[in-house]
């Protein structure tokens, strides 16, 4: 009997807060400056230099813990974490060991393609940390330089940890995509993985059971994590390496060997670096230079109420208040709070949830993608976009030419009357259009019979006579009025 196996991951995933200042000093976290211009000799760990803290940092820190459904610590504590590499000057980092700020919390997962068992995703921790510098080296020659950019020291960081619940790399990539909205949600951070506003390092393990024997592989800890994509692939692929060592070496693995891999997105394959530490290695005590933060229930409070519905509460309102499918909600809720704002705006006056989500997955984000901008900057109006539905819905213009019309309104910046009257699309009134289909219909007898015989399709030539005839008819409308004259007669 073979052995079965379990992909066992945890996620830690480092957050950059969204303050102006870093976490001990008042220099700024604005991205893209100089190397070492935005320090001071707290963030350089100059002697002497006092830290003070940024509690706008700990209200965001609060916020997402209460977003996770975490525990909220009302008495955290600081603890240096002790390590010596280049980028942190201090020699430590201050960080929280035993009394993080949030802890025992939860992300309930849910697929709607049902691609994987729902799941609920248990967060450990959420503690408060500062960030480190930027080493960068010149690998294209031996002995090439090492620079250090202290810009990014100091900057305050959340680290949220999960317990080891997910069980495939695809897991992973939803648990990251949702935590994303939520932080996005929250305004939190901006989640930028490019400028290293999100990072994360991925432990990764096998457990291996038959009948009662049970077999943990080494945890990997797997870092260099990009991308969402990348954070799937490199689980995907360390978990086929520890299987296929496990089949080679058998009982013989090291269970003791915790490593360090990072992740080569090029090759697709993790690498060693080096064995892991444990906690003890960082040689972790109380920072004698600040104090315990005390919060009160009525400053939690205060900061729950400013908490927005969230991700999973905005697809269920979509799903249950307009009828959407869950994939629709799914799209139209990742797109941010403005955009669903705007759609249920939308949605609320023409009464048809489909329609308008039709309209904004397509037209709409087509546009903000070719763009490269935000609905806050789409240049039609909740009014100019409803008027052009309404037009749709009731049949008096039809998709195909609707489309041609919010082309202009979008590139061009023009009305929907403007937009009518660049393309020479002109309304005809009712005795117009009845005279037009009475034509048609005392024009082609045979066709009309076909109809009655129960070919809907040939009504479509019906409608492209009247076209002829006059080039604005709606084909709505036209079919309309030869269905009822057809039930009539």
């Amino acid at each position: 009997m073979s052995f079965e196996q379990t992909t066992i991951i945890g996620l830690e995933v480092h957050v950059q807060l969204k303050t102006r200042s870093k976490l001990f000093c008042s220099c700024t976290t604005l991205f893209g400056a100089s190397p070492n211009t935005h320090t001071c000799p707290v963030c350089m760990g100059a002697p002497g230099a006092l830290p003070v803290l940024n509690r706008q940092a700990m209200d965001l820190a609060i916020k997402t813990g209460l977003a996770l459904n975490c525990r909220i610590e009302t008495a955290t504590k600081w603890d240096r974490k002790n390590y010596f590499y280049p980028d942190l000057p201090k020699g430590y980092q201050i960080s929280q060991l035993d009394r993080p700020i949030c802890s025992n919390g939860y992300l309930d997962l849910i697929d709607p393609e049902a691609q994987f068992a729902d799941r609920r995703v248990e967060i450990e921790r959420a503690h408060l940390e500062e960030d480190a510098g930027k080493s960068s080296h010149d690998e294209t020659q031996m002995g090439g330089e090492s620079k250090i950019d202290l810009n990014r020291a100091g900057t305050p960081l959340l680290e949220i940890v999960t317990r080891p619940n997910l069980r495939s790399g695809m897991e992973a990539k939803a648990f990251l995509t949702e935590l994303k909205l939520i932080l996005s949600n929250l305004n939190v951070s901006d989640c930028n993985m490019q400028e290293g506003s999100l990072r994360v390092d991925a432990n990764v393990n096998l457990h291996l059971t038959k009948e009662d024997q049970r077999i943990a592989t080494p945890i990997a800890e797997i870092k260099n994590l990009n991308s969402f994509r990348g954070v799937q692939r490199a689980i995907d692929f360390e978990s086929d390496r520890q299987r296929k060592q496990w089949n080679n070496d058998g009982l013989t693995i090291d269970q003791a060997a915790k490593q360090t891999r990072g992740w080569d997105d090029e090759s697709g394959q993790t690498i060693l670096q080096r064995t892991k530490e444990d906690s003890a290695d960082y040689r972790y005590f109380p920072d004698p230079d600040l104090v315990v933060i005390h919060t009160t229930s009525q400053q939690i409070e205060a900061i729950n109420s400013e908490i927005r519905p969230l991700p999973s509460a905005r697809r269920a309102s979509l799903m249950s208040d307009f009828s959407l499918s869950a994939y629709d909600a799914g799209v139209l809720v990742h797109q941010g709070d403005p955009f669903v704002d705007f759609f249920e705006t939308i949605a609320r006056h023409i009464g048809d949830g489909k329609l308008v989500s039709n309209w904004l997955q397509q037209e709409v984000l087509r546009y903000l993608n070719e763009k490269q901008t935000d609905i806050d900057h789409f240049p039609v109006s909740e009014e100019q976009f409803i008027a052009l539905l309404e037009r749709i819905k009731e049949g008096k213009l039809d998709t195909s030419r609707g489309k041609n019309v919010m082309e202009l309104m979008m590139e061009e910046r023009l009305s929907m009357e403007q937009s009518l009257e660049r393309l020479g699309i002109e309304s005809l009134d009712s005795e117009e259009l009845a005279a037009i289909c009475q034509q048609v219909i005392e024009e082609n007898p045979d066709i009309i019979q076909q109809i009655r015989n129960g070919n809907d399709k040939a009504i479509g030539n019906l409608i492209g006579k009247a076209k002829t005839i006059n080039r604005n008819v709606e084909p709505g409308l036209v079919r309309k009025q030869i269905l009822t004259f057809i039930k009539n007669g």
